[in-house]
């Protein structure tokens, strides 16, 4: 399968959702607690992450979203969907022509958890990869 979005676009929109993911808080659940976590009893959410956002690379992110066409924001949306098991490789069309009917696929692709991760697994449904492009390496 040849992509619509040319592959190394892709990967820079991973590599972008990777910073973007390392820096979004994440709610502490319960487990054990977080090193210089020392709120145990009180039962509270803890942030994990204590780091001020950088919104530019969030920025940067929806940027890069914006600056595709409408099909390859649905091709996007598609491989994500593929990459969470949402859909089957073998259901592609269908999973494109849903993701081309979705009325705000950046807003759908901002919000998806693990979005780096669901699009790399989706690529390689197709055994598409990131490896060797840019700074993926």
């Amino acid at each position: 399968m040849e992509p619509l979005t040319p592959l190394d676009t892709i990967c820079r929109i991973i590599l972008r959702a990777k910073e973007y993911e390392a820096q979004v808080p994440t709610d502490y659940d319960g487990g054990e607690a977080p090193e210089n976590v020392d709120d145990e009893e009180s039962g509270e959410t803890l942030s994990v992450l204590d780091d001020s956002i950088n919104t530019s690379v969030e920025e940067e992110l929806i940027a890069s979203f914006e600056d595709l066409a409408d099909d390859q924001q649905a091709e996007l949306l598609a491989f994500a969907w593929v990459g969470q098991g949402a859909y089957d490789a073998s259901d592609w069309d269908e999973a494109f022509e849903a993701a081309s009917e979705e009325n705000n696929v950046v807003d759908e692709l901002m919000d998806m958890p693990m979005l780096a991760s669901v699009l790399e697994s989706g690529l390689a449904a197709f055994d598409l990869s990131c490896d060797g492009i840019g700074d993926l390496t």
